[in-house]
């Protein structure tokens, strides 16, 4: 299975599970009954009477009458307030004992919320947004993360609907003569109600038990539900384990042509021109032949078990029909085989295995389609339907499209998500730029912001997953933005450095992105890159010339102080990224400052010859992050003693064949680098985790493959001059050459803006 394999730690949410047993309600309070009003009033009466009857005893006497008189009323006011003190105390009680208890449910009601949110955010992982699919197909993290064993690997999306929550709060068992509060009771009975179902949940429909899915309604609204679930199982399900194929008449093709570029519509029976025979045919002839006898004659559907085969087929029919008298065709199905229909007409369902999606327009302009779900012996379940257009599972389709094979082997083609470890791609592929014959920068050189800039693909996974070196800083949500490459002789050290600057100068423009290329025993590592508009100098073979890894200490502090005082000048501004955000916004207009990205080739063998050189090292470590200064070092060995001071500021490991398992360890904290096979360009990415990536780079040294139909065309609306020729003959720069002058105020520079200002007059 290859779940999770990426480029960023993910978490994958876990689903909420369980019961919330609520408290039961209090008993009701029991009000003041009237032996006990009169218990209380019974001696203040008969004080009373004495004091009537000492009143009359004594009537001559005025005063004796008065103070008589005095205390019957005083009597009376002590008997009435005695009795509203008794009122109001069982009120007061019955008052608390219900606010205690209504905030005990409130408590609960975060506890009940907080558990819906996990159940919301677990089921969205499982089942994501439709819009999502083609960013998800896009990073390859999850790319067809689920196997056979999976018990969920033919769930699909149709929609969002209320259901049942996963932690599902229980009413209370009372005692056989408990008289609960009423207002507790009816507020407990509510909460349990109102709580048992989560409102707008992911719609999932498993396509293991259905030999036949019927689409009735609207037949717009049905196609596009169609195109969102096909789109959904071929992200996430590879095509050794899901085949799509469309039966449709030729009026229909236009909105299943989409299908071809899904690696799961490739024929294994037939060709044609470009290769592998698209599975989209207009008479069923034409798709028998094209599916094979190892589908058309499978046995009788039945849920699928250990033994049924594999692929599942998605068959999808649209304004054509399959004969009855195939197996396809036939009313009880084929083993392993889904037929998507779309229907006008229905009669009562009375085959389990057959379910029923109606799509139902709006009732009103701004609400959404609907959708009921229909099966045998099961209650309908309506919900909000879910839908794509043909643009936009096209999207998603082109970008499975490059990943459907590694390279060329004896025993065939090796399919994405099967493990092959000299699996490889072509850079081109990956980048999606086409053919690089065709490479025009007005059309490329885009420029890049947030998650896509300094963020490139240079290789794959054994599963064809591409893997992905991001140098921004993890602040922003990268892995740099120093690192970290290790490799033994053979290893193909040398190629993937070379495949990183290719990539990232094929995708970045001079104006974001500069390069200082340094390789100290002056081999051919960044041979035919010196011309290249982003390098603002390329350094070799300072082996034999020491005096030049000074000038190279002196120009890499002194562009630290040109930057530093750039940022001072624009506004006092604390990050390139904050100044190049205000030049564009136009808040200053001094020249772009764009990122420099260092690599030094051999630096094990620099600091032996200079150690002080760890200090020009240490220091770009420390303001690399709000200079975007970036440093990637690379060596055969590791010697740790070597990096005093720098160890803390290398965030990405990247670790190609090592000669020991403890240089291994050095590096990734393990030894798998020492026992990775002897195939160039293969290692393990730690971006920063205890995750290991493990990758075969590409390779970009050969000259490109020979054209073919599959090449990405260019683009109609772009503006298309001659073909760029990446000058791989070029001389390297040296700094014994004359250096650019330097600017008044600045110290000695390297002034990697003079390659943007050498591409704007290219």
């Amino acid at each position: 299975m290859v779940a999770n394999v990426g480029f960023d730690p993910v978490t994958v949410p876990a689903m909420p599970s369980g019961n919330i047993e609520l408290q039961p309600p209090p008993d009701k309070e029991q009000a003041q009954g009237a032996s006990s009003v009169l218990s209380t009033l019974l001696p203040m009466v008969g004080s009373m009477g004495v004091m009537v009857f000492m009143a009359v005893s004594n009537a001559t006497s005025p005063r004796a009458l008065i103070t008589s008189a005095g205390m019957v009323v005083a009597m009376l006011g002590m008997a009435g307030f005695s009795m509203y003190r008794q009122i109001a105390g069982n009120r007061d009680k019955v008052m608390t004992m219900r606010r205690e208890y209504l905030a005990y449910l409130a408590e609960t009601r975060q506890a009940v919320r907080e558990a819906a949110g996990l159940q919301r955010q677990a089921m969205l992982w499982q089942l994501p947004n439709p819009e999502s699919l083609a960013l998800i197909a896009t990073h390859g993290q999850r790319l067809w993360e689920r196997d056979a064993i999976d018990p969920l690997v033919l769930q699909t999306r149709v929609g969002l609907a209320d259901q049942a929550a996963s932690m599902i709060p229980v009413m209370p068992e009372l005692a056989p003569l408990a008289t609960p509060d009423a207002v507790c009771y009816s507020a407990v009975s509510r909460f349990a109600a109102t709580y048992e179902k989560v409102s707008g949940l992911p719609l999932g429909l498993s396509l293991d038990p259905f030999a036949h899915v019927e689409l009735s309604g609207d037949a717009a609204l049905s196609r596009s539900l169609v195109r969102a679930m096909v789109a959904h199982l071929t992200t996430f399900v590879s095509p050794e384990l899901l085949t799509v194929a469309v039966l449709c008449s030729p009026g229909q093709r236009p909105e299943w042509e989409w299908i071809k570029w899904l690696p799961h519509a490739r024929s294994s029976e037939i060709d044609d021109a470009v290769g592998p025979a698209r599975l989209i045919a207009s008479s069923y002839d034409e798709l028998a032949s094209a599916l094979g006898e190892s589908v058309t004659a499978r046995p009788a559907f039945a849920p699928r078990g250990p033994l049924t085969d594999w692929p599942h087929v998605v068959l999808i029919v649209d304004d054509a029909k399959l004969p009855a008298n195939t197996r396809l065709g036939s009313v009880e199905g084929t083993a392993g085989v889904t037929v998507i229909r779309f229907a006008e007409h229905w009669a009562v369902l009375t085959m389990p295995t057959t379910i029923r999606l109606l799509c139902r327009l709006p009732a009103r302009e701004n609400d959404p389609a609907r959708v009921e779900v229909v099966a045998l012996g099961q209650a309908p379940l309506q919900g909000i339907m879910d839908g794509v257009t043909t643009d936009e599972a096209e999207a998603v389709a082109r970008r499975l499209a490059p990943l459907t094979t590694g390279e060329d082997s004896s025993e065939g083609v090796i399919a994405v998500g099967l493990a092959d470890p000299k699996r490889t791609a072509d850079l081109a592929e990956l980048l999606g730029i086409g053919d690089v014959r065709d490479f025009t920068p007005e059309r490329n050189w885009k420029r890049r912001s947030g998650r896509d800039l300094l963020r490139v693909p240079f290789g794959v996974t054994p599963e064809g997953i591409p893997v992905v070196l991001d140098i921004k800083e993890s602040a922003q949500g990268g892995m740099g933005p120093h690192g970290l490459i290790i490799g033994a002789t053979g290893s193909g050290k040398s190629e993937v450095l070379r495949t990183l600057v290719l990539a990232l100068a094929l995708t970045h423009s001079p104006e974001q992105l500069n390069f200082v290329l340094v390789d100290f025993k002056g081999g051919a590592t960044f041979a035919g890159m010196a011309e290249m508009p982003h390098v603002s100098a390329m350094i070799s073979n300072l082996e034999s010339e020491l005096d030049l890894v000074d000038r190279m200490a002196d120009a890499l502090k002194g562009e630290i102080s040109r930057r530093y005082e750039l940022l001072r000048h624009a506004g006092n501004y604390s990050s390139v990224t904050d100044y190049e955000a205000a030049r564009l916004a136009g808040k200053h207009h001094e020249e772009p400052l764009p990122a420099l990205f260092v690599i030094l080739d051999e630096f094990s063998e620099l600091l032996t010859a200079k150690p002080d050189f760890i200090d020009v090292f240490v220091q770009i470590g420390r303001v690399g992050r709000s200079l975007s200064i970036h440093l990637l070092l690379s060596s055969q060995r590791l010697e740790e003693g070597k990096l005093k001071g720098l160890e803390s500021h290398l965030s990405y490991r990247i670790g190609l064949r090592t000669f020991s398992g403890g240089e291994s360890r050095n590096v990734l904290g393990v030894t798998d680098a020492y026992e990775l096979p002897p195939v160039p360009g293969v290692g393990y990415l730690k971006p920063g985790t205890d995750e290991l990536i493990r990758f075969r780079a590409c390779y970009v040294a050969a000259p490109p493959l020979a054209r073919s139909s599959s090449s990405a065309p260019v683009d109609a609306g772009a503006t298309v001059g001659p073909p760029v020729v990446l000058p791989f003959t070029a001389e390297p720069v040296r700094l014994s050459q004359p250096a650019p002058a330097a600017q008044a105020g600045f110290e000695p520079s390297l002034l990697p803006t003079r390659a943007v200002r050498r591409a704007s007059r290219d």
